[in-house]
């Protein structure tokens, strides 16, 4: 397979597999990314949130708003910009994300479990560096 056949292939089942394990999520996919920026990246701005997500900012301060109202995030004054808030994760969306990232794993593991024997999970187990590394420099870092 050549280089370009092999990384569409890659694309095309990894965007499967990311499509599937979020169609078991509870959470809407919006809700579940921002807790999920937060969680990794720490205290953001809405605007910061719309970026990394794609999104317009009214679509990420809609969501905010939600994760606001459900006391998973909090907002506290910028200390650099008193126009802009600064989004914390709450224990609260810290449990809910963790609950959601269980559910997905289990879910997940199960299917491997399934469907994969020993030696496939071994061959799966092996190439999760490889995509890590792919995806790092596809980040640029």
């Amino acid at each position: 397979m050549d280089d370009r056949r092999l990384a569409e292939e890659l694309r095309l089942t990894i965007g499967g597999l990311v499509r599937t394990v979020r169609a078991a999520d509870t959470m809407p996919p919006g809700e579940s990314a921002v807790l999920g920026y937060l969680d990794r990246g720490g205290p953001l701005t809405t605007a910061e949130i719309a970026q990394q997500r794609g999104v317009t900012h009214q679509s990420a301060a809609k969501t905010v708003k939600d994760l606001l109202a459900r006391n998973f995030v909090r907002a506290e004054a910028h200390p650099g910009d008193g126009r802009k808030f600064l989004l914390h994760l709450t224990q609260s969306g810290r449990d809910r994300l963790a609950e959601e990232r269980r559910r997905r794993a289990d879910w997940l593991g199960a299917a491997i479990n399934t469907v994969l024997d020993a030696d496939e999970r071994r061959t799966l187990e092996a190439a999760l560096p490889l995509l890590s590394r792919l995806s790092a420099h596809l980040h640029g870092t």
